[in-house]
């Protein structure tokens, strides 16, 4: 089952080498690895994605792909995994990464108002910084790990049903 699942979300490495913006890239883009649904390859892409998300930076889908690229990975799906962090899930993120960096070093909450301004930059992100960043490592870390777990049993358990299944259907034939 997730192989099919995760066929059915995979690009061809043909038509993505095709791509203009990809050309200084086309010679690294040839690894089945990078494009194949193996579970090898699959379940590490996903953990791997899930950190990404966490991170309090910009960029989370092409620092999935690089990542994924220079782990020799699944690319789309570190991408596709990294897009947990969305408008909707960002604002819960980053206040339970907070709250736990804040708990852990035992510093004092702040009270923080976001607004898109380098003023609010230079005046309040200086001073949350580094609890939010420990924070997001931390959480970021325990659901990569807890994505690999509970991916990789998923697939080994569909695996063994496709198995079983087989077997049956062999025992009946003969």
């Amino acid at each position: 089952m997730p192989r099919r699942f995760f066929r059915k979300l995979s690009l061809k490495r043909e038509h993505v080498g095709q791509r203009w913006f990809l050309a200084p890239f086309r010679h690294l883009l040839h690894d089945p690895n990078l494009w194949g649904i193996r579970r090898r390859s699959v379940v590490p892409a996903f953990s791997l994605g899930l950190f990404v998300a966490f991170m309090p930076f910009p960029g989370h889908i092409l620092i999935s792909a690089l990542l994924a690229l220079a782990l020799r990975v699944n690319i789309p799906v570190a991408i596709i995994a990294s897009l947990v962090s969305n408008p909707l899930t960002l604002a819960p993120m980053y206040y339970t990464s907070y709250q736990l960096g804040v708990l852990l070093l035992g510093w004092a909450p702040q009270p923080v108002e976001f607004e898109m301004s380098i003023k609010w930059v230079t005046d309040t992100f200086v001073n949350i910084w580094q609890p939010l960043l420990l924070g997001c490592v931390l959480l970021g870390a325990l659901s990569a790990l807890l994505g690999y777990i509970v991916l990789d049993l998923l697939w080994r358990a569909s695996l063994a049903d496709y198995v079983a299944a087989r077997r049956k259907r062999d025992r009946d034939a003969d």
